[in-house]
């Protein structure tokens, strides 16, 4: 029974699975299909975040969240 379930779970995830082609490439790269459609709301919202986690690196902004720059 528990070997049947193992099995079960592993053909599940495999399942899920799959190879985009080339042409359905042009579909995911749609400015629709992006989570943050406003690169300038997606920028300001990270350095929100930031800020407030205290750590900011590698956005090229110097100093930390303690806002004494």
């Amino acid at each position: 029974m528990r070997r049947l379930l193992l099995s079960i779970a592993v053909i599940a995830s495999l399942s899920g699975c799959a190879v985009v082609r080339p042409h359905e490439r042009q579909n995911l790269a749609r400015r629709e299909m992006t989570a943050d459609r406003d690169p300038g709301e997606a920028r300001f919202r990270q350095h929100q975040t930031g800020s407030r986690e205290g750590a900011d690196g590698g956005t090229g902004e110097p100093g930390g969240g303690c806002g004494c720059n």
